[in-house]
């Protein structure tokens, strides 16, 4: 495969602490209080879909919820995250073979852009998009769309790696396969539904898949 695409929250970092103290400073705002564990639900589709889906909020309170997210979230929960084992080295050794890596990913491009600089893999990537902050582009197939693009709509030599069953789709929707992690927050019986080509257990596993 010529062109990598990866998701990033549970798929490049663990983000998983900053997201859910981010999340609980937003319920909490509306007079919920909500255990770590009951989250879980939140890691990979964006907030505002999340919160209506999982909290029965209208559009309107979700997207004043994910502002109130944002709030913590962009100040302390972006940097409670960190690089899963051996990502730096895939990464590297990916770029080194003159592979074209891709960030497609639904949290808002402003906050990626910081993460990957932030964990200095920037470098690595040659295209990175990400959703709006109006949660207007933030569907993980549109997103993937806007990647393959960019990848001269070359669907043949394109593979999406990611953690929840939103990246496995995505990449079907888009006619490209797809790499489920094990290691994220997705499971074994989200990706078999979802239609997964390949599984990967870790990380040292994702090059067998995409080489």
């Amino acid at each position: 495969m010529e062109n990598i695409l990866f998701d990033l929250d549970g798929t490049l970092t663990d983000s998983q602490d900053g997201i859910i103290k981010s999340l609980q400073y937003a319920l909490q705002y509306y007079g919920i209080e909500e255990k770590a564990e009951n989250l879980g639900g939140f890691l990979g589709p964006p907030a505002h879909i999340a919160f209506q889906e999982y909290y029965g909020f209208s559009e309107q309170k979700a997207l004043e919820a994910t502002k109130k997210f944002r709030e913590r979230y962009a100040d302390k929960g972006i940097f409670e995250n960190r690089l899963y084992d051996g990502i730096d080295e895939l990464l590297r050794k990916l770029h080194d073979e003159g592979k074209r890596l891709c960030v497609a990913t639904s949290k808002p491009i402003v906050h990626t852009e910081k993460i990957l600089e932030y964990f200095d893999i920037r470098k690595y990537f040659d295209i990175v998009v990400g959703s709006d902050l109006e949660g207007k582009f933030c569907n993980k197939s549109d997103i993937i769309s806007e990647v393959i693009k960019k990848c001269d709509n070359d669907r043949e030599n394109s593979i999406m790696v990611g953690d929840r069953k939103y990246d496995v789709l995505g990449a079907k929707e888009n006619g490209i396969k797809s790499v489920a992690v094990l290691y994220g927050y997705g499971n074994m019986e989200e990706f078999v539904l979802a239609g997964a080509d390949f599984i990967a257990e870790s990380v040292e596993k994702i090059s067998d898949f995409v080489l």
